[in-house]
């Protein structure tokens, strides 16, 4: 039986954890916070619940395989998993609104082409089945097996090319690109786009790669958990790694990986205290695990660097609300931008400029149908997020910015909650800034899923350590940011220590 350390406690912790428990190693998992779920928070006051970080969970599969391979309770027997129908309504500057069905290609088509025009539906289609042909070509490789060197080809962009105008278009365009040129529609190009943007991708540079994001969305449908929401998953989570006796250690700060002839040997805590191991899977943001010497940066010439420094993080607005939700209310509406090049460039850069008016914002409004997250039917939570520039790039902590900020979003957000500010009860605002300090990802980035395309800019760090017995999961190591891709680095790095090859099937 051997002796794991875990650093960190998110949910790709958690996954490894919970599985190497159940293979009979004795696993400790260190964590830095007084709690457990990494971004998987919840915000609670008066009788109000939020989560923290994502709204929604795709591919559930992913867990359900977590708790078949861990337990006897499925995962079905341990949350209230349901379908958000529609997946999504999308509300435009022109005034014309679409609602999406959950996992209906048909259903998709007519919504499209009732609002778009005739044709839409059936263009939006064809992007789809080549979004499809991107899953085909990159899921086992870019999810599901380990990061090897084989997966460095998937820098070129598997997108099938076009015949377009009489041209054949060698290589894939950008993911706008895609949008303007096969869907023929502004409105449909930014839906497609609003995808990639939801994940923290500027779509003018995202690979037409990024079309798989839809396509997952729309194939395997987009699921809450009621009860108590997102949350809720990393509570079930969390007690499967109990009853599998993974011990956890809250409040306790990992300030190095201990090594001893070559391979990593356990790790020191910030109190002095050592914990020998047999191996040590860090589960915490790369980057800060490097600038704060826990890995010593000693072995960059023979790996790739733990990642870039400013992907963008999200801006939440956590509202509670007078008045209760509406008989047939999206749980997700996206409202988009009337000018979406001004906040595209001050999201991405490289010259900021001051703060987007409320017009050139695309922002998310979440309203769950959940007793669990409300004091009582006459009123209601409401988060509204936005994809914004990291915590250094903008000074979230400077007077004045945060709240300045939130107006604009809140603003922007009515477009889908008509008289929001007079129901308004309250408001509170979550910063890149607070999301470094809770998780410790610098700047308070949100990691982003890997993609095929960008000459491999967009891979992960392998989940194999520069030093033997060394492991990355998580959102910051292959496969990247995402909750069923942090499940799948999970299960990656447990069947690799093991000594299995290293998949999450």
């Amino acid at each position: 039986m051997a002796r794991i350390a875990v650093i960190g406690a998110g949910m790709g912790a958690l996954a490894a954890a919970a599985r190497l428990a159940t293979g009979g190693q004795r696993v400790t998992v260190f964590e830095r916070a007084d709690t457990y779920g990494g971004s998987v928070g919840r915000f609670e006051r008066d009788g109000f619940g939020f989560d923290t970080g994502p709204g929604l969970l795709l591919l559930p599969a992913v867990y359900r395989d977590l708790f078949v391979k861990t337990g006897r309770e499925s995962l079905e027997q341990s949350v209230e998993l349901v379908q958000a129908d529609p997946a999504s309504r999308h509300v435009f500057a022109d005034g014309t609104a679409v609602s999406l069905p959950n996992t209906s290609r048909s259903g998709v088509i007519e919504a499209l082409d009732a609002a778009f025009g005739p044709g839409s539906g059936e263009r939006w289609s064809e992007v789809m089945l080549r979004g499809r042909q991107v899953w085909e070509v990159t899921r086992r490789p870019l999810l599901e097996d380990t990061f090897g060197r084989g997966a460095r080809a998937l820098g070129r962009d598997p997108y099938p090319a076009v015949v377009r105008r009489g041209l054949f278009r060698r290589g894939a365009p950008t993911l706008a690109e895609v949008g303007a040129r096969e869907l023929g529609d502004p409105r449909a190009a930014a839906l497609l786009g609003s995808h990639a943007l939801a994940y923290g991708f500027d779509p003018r540079t995202a690979p037409a790669a990024a079309t798989v994001l839809p396509y997952v969305e729309q194939s395997f449908g987009v699921w809450y958990v009621r009860g108590g929401g997102l949350r809720a998953l990393a509570e079930a989570v969390y007690e499967r790694c109990l009853a599998r006796k993974v011990e956890f250690r809250f409040g306790a700060a990992v300030t190095e990986v201990l090594e001893k002839d070559g391979r990593a040997s356990g790790v020191e805590l910030a109190d002095g205290t050592r914990f020998e191991a047999d191996a040590v899977v860090a589960a915490a943001p790369l980057r800060a695990l490097y600038d704060e010497e826990v890995v010593p940066w000693t072995y960059q010439d023979e790996w790739p660097e733990p990642g870039p420094v400013d992907e963008p993080g999200r801006f939440t607005v956590h509202l509670a609300l007078r008045g209760g939700r509406p008989e047939g209310t999206a749980h997700r509406t996206v409202v988009h931008a009337a000018r979406p090049e001004p906040g595209l460039d001050w999201t991405f850069g490289p010259h900021r400029g001051d703060l987007p008016g409320a017009d050139a914002l695309t922002v998310t409004v979440l309203r769950p149908d959940d007793p669990a997250l409300r004091p009582d039917g006459a009123h209601e939570p409401v988060t509204v997020t936005a994809t914004v520039p990291p915590q250094g790039v903008v000074d979230w902590t400077a007077p004045g910015v945060a709240d300045d900020f939130a107006g604009r979003l809140v603003a922007a957000a009515e477009a889908a909650v008509p008289g929001l500010r007079d129901r308004e009860v309250w408001r509170v605002a979550r910063t890149p800034a607070d999301t470094e300090r809770e998780t410790g990802a610098p700047g308070g980035s949100v990691p982003r899923p890997v993609l095929a395309g960008a000459d491999g800019a967009l891979l992960r760090a392998p989940n194999k350590g520069p030093v033997k017995g060394l492991w990355f999961a998580g959102g910051w190591a292959h496969p990247g940011g995402g909750l069923p891709h942090a499940g799948m680095s999970g299960a990656i790095v447990a069947d690799l220590i093991a000594g299995g090859p290293g998949g999450s099937r």
